[in-house]
């Protein structure tokens, strides 16, 4: 007869990277095995609970919950014991769900997630208890202390615990240690009559895991194989062995078998109820319950909205709008659900209260005309049919989902607010998992059998991506990329490599925090989940799913940017002259601005939201969106499905009378008549099954459901009631089946529409505000991407484009933040000197720098610096700034980043100081900013300031204060200028060739997106982040990195080969180059993904060089008002020391506009960089066109 066991000590892939057992695939194994159940008993977490609960009922097991807790050891510090917790019911799992909790929040141990045995004790109702393994409390007492412990540290534990709960626990992995062990706590459990179980410590699932076990621990513990095997103290015994194996081991020992059957027996007693959801009590005034103050505050709200209509002379049918009201009330309190929607009306009500942005909708609650009444959305619903049974469906009980978005910068506040409302024991935020993924594995056990980085990150690099951000398994990339399956077949050790990283595939590397989701329970969440903390933050150890499954409902708090965005520049707008008595208020705009469809249809739409990627311009500009519900529609149908369909070319065509409107059937023309005939919603999808087939809206969103699952016998049911329906309409079988299979086709790719015209609001707005408001927008879009300085030089580009100038720091003028400046007091301001094109805004603003964009710059300086400014007026130069500061919170560093970054400028430059004799007076500048301090400190006041003499200001500029030093020349200023501020702001270096570019060839780094794969291209700007790499093993040789940076942003590139020695100089020369090659792009299933290219390099030369062989003419164009007898004198100078053959001519600019054109005859130039340098450093900036 086969022998019986069950497994009660099995850790998980939840036991980070100590075990190789994937959940999913435990129960299935166990039962395989014959066995009647399976434990889980993670250490010192419950992560995996409820998926093993569901795994194992599915199975037809009894789940058994459990838990490895850590025990402070008494009488050493630092060290912990082990003891194994199983729920045996519902008081097991709570108190279970207590115990494990208490670890991570209230730890007993400095270092470690442990609980003390007296908390335990308090909490034993309902928990079996095993004395653990080697490292347990028993096995550790009699180890340390001596055989006679064994007697009185089973009876502590067996009183701590229920009768009969309490096993002494028998294992043997082949450890010396352990057969001693055995005899000993066998004889004293004899003695004290205890019962004794027998167990294995599961750590994988075959013997034949073992050493892909191994290769996980030297993963989690930065070790190589060779390093960690001498120190190896697990055994290869340690994995789900079968009742056969146990009873090889234990099968003499009496009751060691039966009582694991025993154990099992009493922990099926655990029924978790799961799916119900548990909502916290929302408190309503006195003389209402929650369904009575629901309507109420419903209704109000609606009536609000009404009165809104009418004020605007906006006119809709009332009754129809109240009727929906009512409907969804009585849906909504019929499913009692009224307590959801008043949690979440709240927290909005509460953050819009204080100032907080908040998004217009989001997701399917935006068809809700409830949470339009009650403020949580901002999109009407009736006038776009979205529909309610999208959100809420009667006919399938499920909760309610409003996710939030917020301004990134104040979400944290509202989610304070809920836990200060609810209490802050009740309200935490949702756990997520890395798992080890295909390439990071391949990398981490390459690393860890001894394979060199370069080696590792290579083979890896094989695994092609999926698109949108996911990648092959291993399995599949050796079926998809040749190169894999052909080293894989060709080397032995990569084979090995794949074989152990495949096994460890999927396993979870640590748990982290959901960026968005947030839990109420009604009492503290420990009553309900195990949490744990991170960053002072409680966090359900549930995923969102689980966490759900356990009966917690979830908000979702996000955070979006271009909320922030939003809100910044609509205050700077209201901060405008024109606006201080008429504020901007976008939310109450028409929907029908001409400018701001002109704008969209233009393509111009860097920095709007969602229509910013190059593909989604180009679609723009040949649909010319002039409605708003084709925003709506371009939102949904830029995706790879309707992408792939030919969906859009059939939309833009029908929009613009092409192609005459697709008629399906006379019943539905209507659902499709917003969107030209071509369906595109998932909410068009339920429509035509209600008008065609007879479906409540109801079953018709469960069809939709269906659809997408793609269940054949589910689909069958479907098709059947749709045809049958559709005859009591009057539509032949043949005809509704054919229509029903062309929507089945469709629901696959179908869009929210809810969820996009919500979205498409928000689209609105930012597109209106760069087509009316362009300095405002972009100055909100450059601080709110201010820690992100990529995307601020992509918005400084756009601005210079739009004519919009951006002036660099300035000590005295600059905020922490982007600010537009009016320098004349009815608001008009000059326009930029030398930027490319006109302001388009008439008051003329420009963009300053803020200073906490300046790198170096910390908040603590500027706190102290604003202070300084606002007490004591503006600095008068360096010195000023230096003994009117704390010197505590100023060091060399901030003063070198700022002089270097030019906020000194407008103090320093009128009075002959440049930015070099300011860098070599930093140091004098904190002695003296130490000893104002000192005396400050001493009560003490420095006698020059106090009668307003002392060498700071106009008189430290005309002394020695400042040395004479050697200047630094254009490219030099610009290079530190950057280096400070990430970007160049006075100017670029490709500004002196910027006419020449389009003439040799090159193309902007932006434009390198829209190339083909390895078609040729060459790109000019600047070398940045140069390195060279070795590579070892199987590829050999040299490669160099580097990116290639012009106005607007930057792109990799590679040389390969010995081309590195032919240009590694002139990648390294510090000046302006253009390199050609061939355009790479990653793999991607996806042709429609946005993906970076890397330009891989085959030529390499000076740009001046370039621009050079292609200039036949030079202009050099100055300010007529600003240009005097002694600067053309340094002109005429300049031109005498460059002899060439480049005829030149003078452009002199007028202050009304026009031009004076001069030739200068005889006068033939080398438009060199030493020449081009010379004008630059004579007139402040690239004043020479070359042509």
């Amino acid at each position: 007869m086969p022998a019986e066991f069950v497994h009660l000590h099995v850790h998980s892939q939840y036991s980070f990277l100590t075990s190789a057992v994937k959940l999913s695939d435990l129960p299935g194994k166990a039962k395989a095995l014959g066995m009647p159940g399976v434990a889980l008993t993670d250490v010192a977490n419950m992560y995996g609970a409820i998926r093993h609960y569901k795994s194992c009922k599915d199975k037809g097991l009894t789940a058994i919950l459990g838990c490895e807790v850590f025990i402070p050891r008494t009488g050493r510090t630092g060290a912990l014991d082990h003891l194994v917790l199983l729920a045996e019911n519902h008081d097991g799992y709570r108190n279970l769900v207590r115990i494990v909790s208490e670890g991570h929040l209230r730890s007993a141990h400095d270092y470690a997630p442990a609980v003390s045995l007296d908390f335990i004790t308090e909490r034993s109702k309902g928990l079996v208890a095993l004395s653990g393994c080697m490292a347990g409390v028993l096995c550790q007492r009699i180890l340390e202390q001596g055989v006679d412990q064994a007697e009185p540290t089973m009876a502590d534990l067996r009183d701590r615990f229920e009768p009969g709960h309490f096993f002494v626990e028998l294992q043997d992995h082949g450890f010396p240690e352990q057969p001693v062990l055995t005899d000993i706590l066998l004889k004293a459990a004899g003695r004290l009559d205890l019962p004794v179980v027998a167990s294995n410590d599961v750590h994988f699932m075959t013997k034949e895991d073992g050493i892909a076990q191994l290769y996980l621990e030297c993963v989690g513990k930065g070790r190589t194989f060779a390093e960690e095997q001498p120190l190896h103290h697990n055994s290869f015994e340690m994995y789900l062995k079968t009742p056969d194996e146990m009873a090889a081991l234990f099968g003499g020992v009496p009751g060691a078998l039966e009582n694991t059957l025993k154990i099992n027996e009493m922990c099926s007693a655990l029924k978790l109820t799961l799916g119900k959801p548990m909502l916290p009590q929302f408190p309503v005034p006195e003389g209402y319950d929650t369904d009575a103050y629901f309507r109420h505050v419903s209704s109000e709200g609606l009536e609000k909205r009404l009165a809104h209509f009418r004020t605007l002379g906006k006119k809709v049918n009332e009754a129809e709008y109240r009727e929906r009201l009512e409907v969804e009330l009585n849906v909504i309190i019929g499913m009692k659900y009224p307590g959801y929607f008043l949690i979440v009306w709240d927290f909005i009500r509460e953050a819009k209260a204080r100032g907080i942005p908040v998004g217009p909708g989001r997701g399917s609650g935006a068809g809700s005309i409830v949470a339009y009444a009650l403020e949580i959305t901002e999109i009407d619903p009736l006038p776009y049919a979205l529909l309610f049974e999208r959100f809420l469906n009667p006919e399938r009980v499920s909760m309610p989902d409003f996710d939030v978005d917020f301004c990134m910068a104040r979400r944290e506040e509202v989610i304070r607010y809920v836990a200060e409302k609810y209490g802050l024991e009740s309200v935490g935020q949702i756990a997520t998992f890395q798992n080890l993924k295909a390439r990071s594995v391949i990398k981490d056990v390459a690393r860890a059998m001894g394979f060199a980085a370069t080696e590792a990150q290579r083979i890896a690099s094989m695994v092609p991506d999926k698109g949108q951000g996911k990648t092959y398994t291993i399995d599949e990339a050796l079926e998809v990329e040749p190169k894999l399956k052909a080293l894989s077949d060709s080397d032995p050790r990569v084979q090995e490599l794949l074989g152990y990283s495949r096994k460890l595939e999927g396993l979870t590397r640590h748990a982290g925090m959901h960026a968005a989701g947030v839990v109420i329970s009604d009492g503290p969440l420990t009553e309900h989940v195990p949490c744990f903390k991170t960053d002072q933050t409680i966090v359900t150890m549930y995923d969102k799913d689980d966490v759900e499954a356990a009966g917690l409902v979830k908000f979702d708090f996000l955070g979006l940017k271009t909320l922030t965005v939003i809100d910044i520049a609509q205050k700077l707008v209201n901060a405008r002259p024109d606006r201080r008595n008429n504020p901007l208020d976008l939310g109450k705009l028409p929907l029908e601005d001409e400018a701001t469809y002109r704008l969209i249809s233009s393509g111009e739409t860097t920095g709007v939201f969602q229509l910013e990627s190059s593909g989604m311009q180009q679609l723009l500009k040949r649909l010319q969106p002039d409605v708003f519900e084709d925003i709506v529609a371009v939102v949904a149908l830029y995706r790879p499905g309707p992408l792939g369909t030919g969906m859009i070319d059939d939309f833009i065509l029908s929009k613009h009378g092409k192609k005459a409107i697709r008629k399906l059937h006379p019943l539905v023309d209507e659902v499709l008549l917003p969107t030209y005939g071509v369906p595109v919603y998932q909410e068009q999808v339920m429509q035509i099954a209600q008008h065609l087939a007879g479906y409540t809206l109801g079953g018709a969103d469960m069809l939709r459901r269906a659809m997408g699952k793609k269940k054949a016998e589910e689909m069958q049911k479907q098709e059947q009631t749709f045809i049958e329906g559709a005859l009591a309409k009057g539509v032949p079988a043949e005809q509704s089946a054919a229509i029903f299979k062309e929507i089945e086709g469709f629901a696959s790719y179908g869009f929210n529409k809810s969820h996009s015209a919500a979205y498409a609001l928000v689209t609105y707005h930012t597109a209106y505000l760069k087509a009316h408001y362009p300095t405002e927008f972009f100055a909100a879009l450059m601080t709110a991407d201010k820690e992100k300085i990529e995307k601020v030089v992509r918005t400084i580009a756009e601005a210079r484009a739009w004519g919009v100038a951006v002036l660099p720091p300035d000590i005295n003028l600059s905020s922490v933040d982007f600010t537009v400046v009016y320098q004349h007091p009815d608001g008009r301001g000059p326009q930029p000197r030398g930027g490319p094109g006109k302001l388009r805004d008439r008051f003329g603003p420009q963009i300053r720098f803020g200073l906490g964009a300046v790198r170096g710059v910390g908040e603590s300086a500027l706190e102290t610096m604003f202070e300084a400014r606002t007490s004591g007026g503006k600095f008068k130069d360096l010195f000023d700034l230096a003994t009117r500061v704390d010197s505590k919170r100023l060091n060399k560093g901030v003063l070198e980043s700022l002089v270097q970054c030019g906020a000194f400028d407008t103090v320093l430059e009128p009075a002959g100081i440049t930015r070099a004799r300011a860098y070599a007076a930093v140091d004098r500048a904190l002695e003296r900013s130490r000893s104002a301090s000192r005396d400050r400190e001493r009560g003490q006041a420095n006698l020059f300031g106090m009668f307003g003499g002392g060498a700071t200001g106009a008189a430290a500029a005309a002394g020695d204060e400042y040395p004479q030093t050697t200047e630094w020349d254009r490219m030099e200023m610009l290079r530190r200028e950057r280096a400070a501020l990430g970007c160049y702001v006075s100017g670029h270096p490709l500004f002196r060739y910027q006419s020449k570019l389009p003439r040799i060839g090159a193309l902007g780094t932006a434009e390198l997106a829209g190339q083909k794969p390895w078609s040729a291209a060459s790109v000019a700007g600047m070398v940045e982040n140069y390195q060279e790499r070795l590579f070892k093993g199987g590829s050999g040789g040299r490669a160099a990195f580097f990116e290639i940076e012009d106005q607007v942003g930057r792109v990799e590139a590679k040389v390969r080969g010995d081309r590195i020695d032919q240009f590694a100089p002139l990648l390294t020369c510090g000046e302006p180059v253009i390199v050609s090659g061939k355009v790479s792009f990653p793999m991607s299933e996806d042709p429609e993904e946005e993906r970076e290219p890397t330009l891989l390099v085959d030529g390499v030369e000076l740009l001046s060089d370039a621009a050079l062989r292609a200039t036949r003419a030079i202009s050099i164009r100055l300010d007529a008002e600003r240009t005097g007898r002694r600067d053309l004198e340094k002109l005429k100078e300049i031109l005498q020391k460059s002899p060439g053959t480049c005829p030149v001519e003078l452009v002199l600019e007028m202050k009304d506009g026009a031009v004076a054109v001069l030739d200068l005859p005889g006068t033939r130039v080398l438009p060199d960089g030493n020449f081009l340098g010379g004008l630059e450093r004579t007139f402040g900036g690239p004043v020479a066109e070359l042509r």
